[in-house]
Parts: C-alpha cells; sequence; structure tokens
C-alpha cells in the first residue's frame, strides 16, 4: 500500500518539493487524519516512511505506526529546480520534463529508478508476512507504482498522485499490478 503525504504549502502551490523539509498545512493535516478511515482495520506487517516530516506527520495522522524510517521512500532530489513550479522552469527550459530530463544538480530518472529498485527488492520479501505500508511522495511513489509493474521510471509520468491519496499494488496470476491508484 502507497500513502502520499497530506498537502503542504509547496504541493499546494506545485512547487517541486524534495528535501525541503516542510510540514503538513492544516488542510493537509485534516487530509491525513481522513486518510485513517481508510486504513482503519488494516493490519501491516511493516510501515515504511520518508524521513521527511511531511510524510512521518502524515502516518501518524493517519493511524500508522513507522517501523522504520527509510531514505529510498523520500521524495525524487530535484536539484537545482528544488522550490520551482513546472511552468517557471519552462519558462527558462522550454520542453523541460522530468520524467525524461531529471533535476540539474538532482536526480535523473535512472537514479530514481534504481532507488526505488532497491527499495522494491528490500520490501518485497516483507509481504510474505502480510501487507506493508510505504508512506512517501508524489513522483517517488509514482516512480515506484511504475518499476512494480515493470515499466521504466518514466512511466510513472502516466500515473497522477494526489496529496493524502492511497495506492494498493497487488498480484493477479502471479504478476505484479496495481489494484487501486489515487484512492481515498
Amino acid at each position: 500500500m502507497l500513502v502520499r503525504h497530506g498537502e503542504t504549502t509547496w504541493s499546494a502551490s506545485h512547487r517541486h518539493t524534495s528535501y525541503t523539509d516542510l510540514p503538513l498545512t492544516p488542510d493537509g493535516e485534516r487530509q491525513a487524519r481522513a486518510l485513517g478511515g481508510v486504513l482503519v482495520g488494516r493490519h501491516f506487517a511493516r510501515v515504511l516512511s520518508s524521513p521527511r516530516q511531511r510524510a512521518l506527520r502524515t502516518a501518524q495522522l493517519a493511524g500508522l505506526t513507522v517501523d522504520a524510517v527509510d531514505e529510498d521512500l523520500a521524495e525524487w532530489n530535484y536539484g537545482d529546480y528544488e522550490g520551482r513550479t513546472s511552468d517557471d522552469i519552462q519558462a527558462d527550459h522550454p520542453g523541460w520534463n522530468i520524467w525524461a530530463d531529471g533535476g540539474p544538480g538532482g536526480e535523473t530518472p535512472e537514479q530514481i529508478g534504481a532507488r526505488v529498485d532497491r527499495l522494491l527488492a528490500r520490501v518485497t520479501p516483507l509481504l510474505d508476512r502480510g501487507s506493508v505500508a510505504l508512506v512517501g511522495h508524489g513522483h517517488s511513489l509514482r516512480v515506484l507504482g511504475a518499476r512494480w509493474i515493470g515499466l521504466p521510471p518514466a512511466g510513472g509520468g502516466k500515473l497522477r498522485l494526489d496529496t493524502a491519496t492511497v495506492s494498493v499494488l497487488g498480484h493477479e496470476h502471479g504478476r505484479p499490478v496495481i489494484l487501486r491508484w489515487n484512492g481515498g
């Protein structure tokens, strides 16, 4: 189960936020509490979270107990584009696309793909013990969803993911599938 954190001031204004450690807005806290209703009654063998406070606070408000913080769940590192909107970046660099170009001074699509693959390699054996919840961020969880179903990191560009949403990955006939995406 993938859980995206609640709203921050930068997510509300569509600013790229990776290493800047912003708190949830009051609306983000409300969203995170509402996730508790979606997660109630669910038992998780493990709950892993990004180290960023927006993810940790979302987990707490949603009623999840984080077992471990995992750097590989951190958001895509946007490098020099941290804090900027896509429109702002496009004004300086027409045609720029995070899914193809990455962030200068940050991560390339291949680098975040490798990071997510490491995470999946560690998490997949845990599924023998039950469901695992991963609390993280928009772009990195989109890459994770794409990698789960065998797509390249850029495949995450086809998977919109709103704040404070739950997505469920699973299997069908022994193949990895997305069971539910971007749900509340």
